[in-house]
């Protein structure tokens, strides 16, 4: 079973430089999806968002929207 580290709201919002409210009113539901960045444990109120989840997703939209120049050779260049 993989290793998984659980953060409280005020806990992740230290590692990612946000204010918790912004953690709990703008990402949750939007961007973090329940099962998958965050659960809550015994179907209780509390959230615990999961750090491996989290870091392995937000860098997602900065590699994809790279810009890159084709080559004539088939190759690209990262712009």
């Amino acid at each position: 079973m993989e290793e998984r580290t659980y953060l409280t709201t005020e806990e992740l919002a230290a590692r990612l430089k946000y204010e918790p409210g912004y953690i709990r009113g703008t990402l949750k539901d939007a961007v973090f999806i329940e099962g998958v960045h965050y659960i809550r444990p015994f179907g209780r109120r509390r959230v615990l968002y999961i750090w491996e989840a989290i870091e392995r997703d937000m860098v997602k939209p900065s590699v994809e929207q790279r810009p890159v120049i084709p080559l004539a050779g088939g190759g690209v260049i990262n712009g």
